[in-house]
C-alpha cells in the first residue's frame, strides 16, 4: 500500500489517502483525526505508529506504506 498527505486549502483540511498496489483509493481521511477500521486495512494495532508517520509525511509525497 503507498500513502500520501494532501495539503488543504483555506477551510478545507489536511487530507491523508491510502491506495493500494495499483493505486487505487482505499481509504481517505483527515490528517489530524485518526483512521477509521484500521483493521480492515491490516493495520490495527499501529495506529501510534501510522499517526507518527503522517506528522513526519511531506505533502505531495507518494511514499510506500511500511509499519
Amino acid at each position: 500500500m503507498y500513502i500520501i498527505k494532501v495539503k488543504g486549502k483555506a477551510k478545507i483540511p489536511d487530507y491523508i489517502q491510502i491506495r493500494d498496489e495499483n493505486f487505487v483509493l482505499v481509504a481517505y481521511f483527515r490528517a489530524d483525526r485518526p483512521m477509521k477500521n484500521p483493521e480492515k486495512f491490516g493495520l490495527d494495532g499501529k495506529e501510534e505508529e501510522l499517526q507518527e508517520l503522517i506528522e513526519k509525511l511531506p505533502f505531495g509525497k507518494l511514499q510506500k506504506l511500511e509499519l
